[in-house]
């Protein structure tokens, strides 16, 4: 039986075969871009810091704030102390664009991450040329091969990737790729049910130097002490802001700062 995750995947491997576009031209297109902002950089400074993500919409939930600004959206967060922004850009099952996040990165001073299921080069490229900082590599939809060659071509962009792993057995896949930026996403993509005990118990197996991000489940600033204290030097929080009616003030609560 499909899951969630396998549903999602499979149209976008659908789109990427269909893309006739040059590789080497998209290359050349993303190289050319202005440099990207330091994603890593900010994360962990204080303790725990927040990347806050756009998102209108998710398979599980329906629509969360169909209607937001992400211009305003990225700089109330940014106004708020988040160390980074989050732009979902898949539109069949999230409700995003390129457009949400070309106007988030333009609002803001601070780093953007591309948050997509890529699974082909030319996405990568794609999140170059829109100006995204960082992409995310999801373990659990990728082949070593593609996690290796999609890392590498992030790098060579100057993009950092946040490497997704649910599990001990995908810190270990992304530990051969020698991904420096790991993200535990407590909600298993294949069910969207969440573990908020995930995050802890993963963390004991990603090895020492790795800046640690915890996803998903989020939504205290007692989920943040814990996070910290088991040694994560982020939080990515999307739906708990999004739905509240001030997500500013939001993450202010959130950063124990309000």
């Amino acid at each position: 039986m499909d899951t969630v995750l396998d549903r999602i995947v499979a149209a976008h491997r659908e789109a990427a075969a269909a893309d006739t576009r040059d590789l080497g031209d998209l290359k050349e297109l993303a190289l050319a871009a202005p440099p990207a902002r330091k994603f890593r950089k900010g994360l962990g400074h204080y303790g725990i810091t927040v990347i806050a993500e756009i998102k209108r919409r998710s398979p599980s939930k329906g629509d969360l704030a169909p209607d937001l600004d992400p211009a305003v959206l990225a700089k109330a967060y940014e106004a708020a102390g988040a160390s980074a922004i989050s732009v979902l850009t898949d539109r069949e099952f999230f409700g995003g664009s390129a457009d949400d996040l070309i106007a988030a990165r333009a609002a803001v001073s601070i780093p953007v991450l591309r948050k997509d299921f890529t699974v082909d080069e030319r996405d990568i490229c794609d999140a170059r040329i829109m100006g995204a900082d960082a992409v995310l590599l999801i373990v659990a939809a990728l082949t070593d091969d593609e996690l290796k060659r999609f890392h590498l071509l992030a790098q060579e962009l100057g993009m950092a990737s946040l490497v997704e792993v649910h599990d001990e057995a995908e810190v270990a896949r992304a530990v051969v790729v020698h991904a420096d930026l790991m993200g535990v996403n407590q909600r298993d993509l294949r069910t969207f049910e969440v573990d908020r005990a995930r995050a802890v118990r993963v963390a004991r197996s990603i090895p020492r130097g790795v800046v640690k991000v915890a996803e998903s489940g989020i939504g205290t600033a007692a989920d943040l002490v814990r996070l910290r204290d088991a040694g994560y030097a982020a939080a990515l929080v999307g739906e708990h802001l999004v739905t509240a009616p001030d997500p500013g003030e939001a993450l202010r609560q959130l950063r124990g700062v309000a």
